[in-house]
């Protein structure tokens, strides 16, 4: 018998399922509205990795607060393809450009 997610857990994938395409948002926004404390911040990818909908999660436009993307050789270049279809720039330094304007608050 499969245990049911915690409410929190719900919250999570909810949010990321959310996030439009174009725009990126952070672990500790979709942490904070989850309910989560500071250092489930550091479980999102886990969460969202393990879940039912993990082919669904567009885990691209979910991304470090100082702006970096998350970066894996393995996935460095179908992400990069992701972004520039979507219109977010990436620096030579792996920051979204224009982040304060690419930020997905969910407001």
């Amino acid at each position: 018998m499969k245990k049911e997610a915690s409410p929190y857990v719900k919250r999570v994938i909810e949010l990321a399922l959310k996030i439009p395409k174009g725009r990126v948002t952070t672990y500790g926004i979709i942490n904070r509205l989850a309910g989560g404390s500071p250092r489930m911040a550091q479980m999102i990818t886990s969460i969202l990795g393990r879940s039912d909908v993990a082919d669904k999660i567009p885990f691209h436009r979910i991304i470090y607060s100082d702006g970096r993307v998350w970066t894996s050789p393995e996935h460095d270049t179908q992400r990069m393809k992701l972004y520039k279809t979507e219109g977010i720039k990436i620096d030579e330094k792996g920051k979204v450009i224009d982040f304060d304007k690419k930020v997905y608050l969910f407001e």
